[in-house]
């Protein structure tokens, strides 16, 4: 039997419309939609389905909105009876990955990332600080670029090691500037700044993390029922003290992906399954590893299609 994984998006999966085809279609989906719109104080699902994609774009409202959708994808498969063996997200997923592995609950979860997106947003205002993707380098030499642009132009570094040949960077702009040209002078392929308002798991989060970590005191975190990979680590996790610790490390560490992505296959998962919008995770498998079988449950046509392909390989 294949074991299964679940691994969940993070920011820059969003897109306006999304979950609106399994709110339709779903009772699951319009009970989780309530839960959040409660637990917010606003209404998430309205701004899911209609946007603008300006608000949507808004770190403190991705960061729900995306966790929802990916619940929401979750709870669905469930329902058609599929559940994983071991989960995992990149940055903000690792939170939906912890929900469905039990150790936190939805409504707490969906409180907890829209604070985590105002404190990191609190921590560099929006348009001091930026992130951009690195594709085409070898990491040792994106390491040394940013180190250099670090002393002359201003704190950068390398965040998110997503695949062989893709490593994001982040710091405040000038230095994300400096080091994306140093990096297309070193050969880059290219070099893309992303859609975000901060730069995230560098280490000017630290007063993210710090307010994270006070924040965490008041919620209910309980052991994981299944194996949950950590960001911080590239490890498996399953107590709640080290979860915990993990995240207010996470906010302002690297995303080890491909470690995770690694470790997942050594627990023996080779079907994953990317349960929310977008299929970003799907295409860092194919550069980690092409043997792995990836899935995407985004919506009606592809909950089907990985339903009928479930079938076949397990």
């Amino acid at each position: 039997m294949n074991k299964l994984a679940f691994v969940f998006p993070g920011q820059g999966a969003q897109a306006v419309g999304m979950g609106k085809d399994f709110y339709d279609h779903y009772e699951v989906a319009k009970k989780l939609f309530k839960e959040a719109d409660e637990a917010l104080g606003y209404s998430i699902k309205d701004m899911c389905f209609e946007g603008p994609a300006e608000d949507l774009q808004l770190t403190a409202n991705t960061q729900p909105a995306i966790l929802t959708m990916s619940v929401i994808a979750a709870a669905v498969l469930k329902e058609n009876g599929v559940e994983p063996d071991i989960a995992g997200g990149h940055s903000l997923g690792e939170y939906a990955a912890l929900v469905a592995a039990g150790v936190l609950s939805f409504g707490d979860a969906v409180a907890l990332v829209h604070k985590r997106g105002q404190y990191m947003q609190e921590a560099v205002p929006v348009g001091e600080g930026g992130m951009a993707a690195i594709i085409g380098l070898d990491d040792e030499v994106i390491s040394d670029a940013c180190e250099k642009a670090s002393k002359e132009a201003g704190a950068v570094q390398p965040v998110n090691f997503n695949c062989p040949g893709q490593t994001v960077i982040a710091g405040t702009t000038a230095g994300v500037e400096a080091a994306a040209k140093a990096l297309k002078d070193a050969g880059a392929k290219r070099a893309v700044v992303l859609p975000v308002s901060a730069p995230f798991h560098s280490t000017l989060m630290k007063p993210a993390a710090e307010k994270l970590a006070a924040e965490l005191e008041h919620v209910d975190i309980q052991d994981a029922k299944i194996p949950v990979v950590s960001n911080y680590t590239g490890k498996l996790e399953s107590k709640a003290d080290e979860i915990k610790a993990n995240l207010v490390a996470q906010a302002d560490h690297p995303v080890h992906w491909v470690d995770c992505v690694k470790t997942m296959q050594s627990f023996g998962a080779d079907v994953f399954v990317e349960a929310g919008p977008g299929r970003t995770l799907a295409g860092f498998n194919r550069r980690i590893d092409r043997s792995i079988k990836s899935l995407n449950v985004g919506d009606l046509a592809s909950l089907q299609k990985t339903l009928d392909t479930l079938k076949e390989v397990r």
